[in-house]
């Protein structure tokens, strides 16, 4: 598992070029591949045989003695020699090997050079943080949302594994290549924002898996959704609840899930056939009476609006009619409603007078009560 960073870098020694990363950073465990080409001066090309050998030599390129283990030599082949390729992969690097390499070919001729530039390899027990894009997540609801983790594949026969979290669908993962050539894993998850996502953490690990088949994760890298979405789930909460007596002041008030906030909360009173705008601001206060009817509120923001279900307030009259009696004889009418006032517990007897009868219904007009 490694992380390469930098671009290519162009050396010049009279004819002879070389083209490598600056820098590697391995996990310990695992196998790095070093990409790499080169070129050389025209005399000594034809030495470029079945003699040669490539070899990555430690430290000081100038000294001949300098540290070259077998795992860092490898017999070329005539073909990628005269394709001037010296990509290496060297497996099982451990911390010890960390330190600065240098390219040398050596074959059995005058074909011997060793390139002044080296690769620096960093080799670590942890691997490397994946790299997020968009470097910050800031959407409205209904948007397209396309999320991409890169985790650096130095190895390539060991490739990361990327997990999203959440997971949210199926996200897709591909191999490229850096622009230095060195490989990459890119996996991107593509979803449909929510206000459900508001406030949730996205975030990606990548798992790679050395040579003895342990596993180690990286650190993993996310960030917190903003989402910008209308009112929703608009509700009203009356207080006192239940049922309430005539002539109670209840307290009405209204809330919505929004983002951003609700900038404007507005009351309306929901007769059957039309609606009144009675209010504007949060709370609403009413003096329960018989005929209170139902009322709604409308929470809006910068993206919309969202407004509540109908709310009833159960009003309990003052004066509960149970019984009725009424004599009629032909000219006029004559009758006494019981009332019981529910508050004072107790019975109110009015008396009414019937006048007009006509087709046998009577208009009334009260007269006393006592």
């Amino acid at each position: 598992s490694v992380t390469i960073s930098c671009v290519n870098i162009k050396v010049k020694g009279a004819d002879f070029q070389i083209f490598l990363p600056d820098t590697i950073e391995a996990v310990a465990g695992s196998c790095v591949t070093i990409p790499c080409s080169f070129e050389i001066q025209d005399e000594y090309e034809q030495g470029l045989d079945d003699t040669c050998v490539a070899m990555w030599r430690k430290e000081d390129h100038r000294n001949p003695e300098s540290d070259v283990t077998s795992r860092f030599t490898t017999t070329a082949t005539t073909e990628d020699l005269k394709n001037k390729t010296c990509t290496s992969t060297i497996n099982n690097i451990q911390i010890a090997d960390s330190g600065t390499y240098f390219f040398r070919v050596q074959c059995n001729n005058p074909t011997i050079y060793t390139y002044p530039s080296g690769v620096n390899i960093k080799v670590k027990g942890d691997p490397p943080r994946p790299t997020l894009s968009p470097s910050e997540l800031e959407v409205e609801e209904g948007a397209s949302v396309s999320l991409q983790c890169s985790a650096p594949a130095p190895c390539p026969s060991l490739p990361p594994t990327v997990t999203w979290t959440p997971s949210l669908g199926t996200s897709q993962e591909t191999l490229m290549d850096n622009q230095d050539k060195t490989k990459v894993i890119k996996s991107v998850l593509k979803f449909t924002a929510s206000h459900l996502h508001h406030g949730q953490r996205f975030s990606c690990t990548a798992d790679y898996r050395r040579e003895d088949n342990r596993v180690v994760s990286s650190v993993n890298q996310g960030w917190t959704a903003h989402v910008k979405y209308r009112p929703k789930n608009t509700t009203v909460l009356v207080s006192p609840s239940g049922p309430v007596q005539e002539g109670t002041n209840v307290l009405l008030k209204c809330s919505s899930d929004a983002n951003p906030a609700v900038q404007i909360y507005t009351w309306y009173r929901a007769d059957p056939q039309h609606e009144t705008l009675i209010h504007a601001g949060p709370d609403l206060t009413i003096t329960a009476s018989r005929n209170t009817g139902a009322f709604l509120c409308q929470a809006e923001n910068e993206l919309g609006t969202g407004r509540s279900n109908k709310t009833n307030i159960d009003v309990q009259c003052m004066y509960h009619i149970f019984k009725i009696c009424t004599f009629i004889n032909q000219k006029r009418c004559k009758g006494q409603i019981l009332m019981e006032d529910n508050k004072a517990e107790k019975t109110l007897i009015i008396e009414l007078n019937f006048v007009n009868r006509r087709e046998n219904k009577c208009e009334h007009i009260l007269v006393n009560n006592t």
